[in-house]
């Protein structure tokens, strides 16, 4: 790392947070007059706003926005470089193209990491608090909340040879008429069924009230009546319910076991979840890729400066994004394969940063 290395990294970085936290800062704005109705009369202190919703609604927006302003940030201090003749001057020293754009690079890295670390872990618990403050004040008089829509009735495969089948009850996280079916080949060589079922959340297992168990080898049957019994199943309370924004509050660890487990219950109408997984894989390599463009495209002094280079990064932004949209609805709604609709924009956008890199002065 020589010294304009430091440079381009430090400046870069400093206008990247500079702009991402501005906007925040509006988004704040426009959402407290949006939703200062609801706050009033959710009776809630400023102090409990702040913590139990924007402490939700912030980190969400910017991760939303994130490879964007990574995009118009570079594309901003790589335009005021080249418009002060910087450019020009680094490579006259013998400063080869690739060379001037190692610091980008390395800043793209820096900055899709914290974004691949963010969407993992950080985002989700993020995403838990925004949405169940909407829950409980903003969408609580709506006649559809998904939050607090029960699911009654279910049936589901708990493993490759067991079937479970219960009537649940999401807010009091208790179950009556359980039943687990045990089959080997065609026959049922097992059979539990409880009166109750209820959610232990000290130990992180559940409660069986009333069990009677029944073993079945050929033609003969063992019965077995226990008063209260403790289990552990592959599913959770949070697997019982319906809950729109799942894919959303869930971590990427849990978001995979998520899937699995669904995917084992047979349901269908999982391509949004398997998107949003690989979508956040996805989306901090495209903050790499758009770090790349936004530098050789910026790289040009050109008559207009910043203003024509700001307005090929916002249509390259406004693009990027109705790709993104277009190829995700193709794969929920459609055929289109999960891993090829969240990587589609990057697959686009890397023949565009390859002809751009062709075209750019070396």
């Amino acid at each position: 790392m020589k010294k304009i290395d430091w440079y381009i990294l430090k400046n870069l970085l400093i206008t990247f947070f500079y702009s991402l936290f501005l906007f925040a800062f509006i988004s704040v704005v426009i959402d407290i007059s949006e939703k200062t109705d609801d706050f009033v009369r959710s009776g809630l202190t400023f102090t409990q706003i702040v913590t139990q919703y924007y402490f939700g609604f912030v980190p969400h927006i910017l991760a939303l926005l994130f490879p964007l302003f990574v995009f118009l940030a570079t594309i901003f201090f790589t335009s005021k470089m080249a418009g002060r003749s910087e450019i020009i001057a680094i490579l006259a020293s013998g400063t080869s193209f690739n060379r001037f754009l190692r610091p980008f690079l390395l800043t793209g890295i820096i900055l899709g990491t914290i974004l691949w670390l963010g969407n993992r872990y950080v985002i989700p618990r993020a995403n838990g608090i925004r949405v169940a403050f909407q829950a409980n004040y903003i969408d609580k008089n709506s006649s559809y909340n998904p939050l607090v829509a029960n699911r009654s009735n279910l049936y589901l495969q708990i493993d490759p040879s067991s079937y479970a089948g219960l009537s649940y009850d999401t807010a009091s996280k208790t179950g009556t008429a359980f039943f687990v079916q045990h089959v080997t080949g065609n026959k049922v060589d097992y059979n539990l069924r409880a009166e109750s079922i209820r959610w232990d959340t000290a130990h992180n297992n559940w409660i069986l009230d009333n069990v009677i168990e029944r073993r079945i080898n050929g033609l003969k049957e063992t019965v077995k009546m226990t008063p209260s019994m403790t289990k552990t199943f592959t599913f959770k309370p949070f697997d019982l319910k319906r809950d729109e924004y799942a894919k959303d509050k869930l971590t990427t660890p849990e978001l995979d076991r998520f899937i699995q487990f669904e995917e084992l219950r047979g349901v269908e109408g999982l391509n949004a979840l398997k998107v949003e997984r690989n979508r956040r894989d996805a989306t901090p390599a495209s903050v790499i890729l758009l770090t790349f463009i936004g530098a050789v495209v910026a790289s040009r002094k050109v008559r207009g400066g910043s203003g024509v280079h700001l307005a090929i990064g916002f249509i390259a932004g406004a693009t990027f994004i109705l790709t993104d949209r277009f190829s995700t609805i193709f794969s929920t709604k459609g055929n289109l394969h999960p891993v090829l609709a969240a990587w589609m924009p990057n697959i686009i956008f890397a023949f565009v940063a390859l002809w751009f890199y062709r075209r750019s002065p070396k």
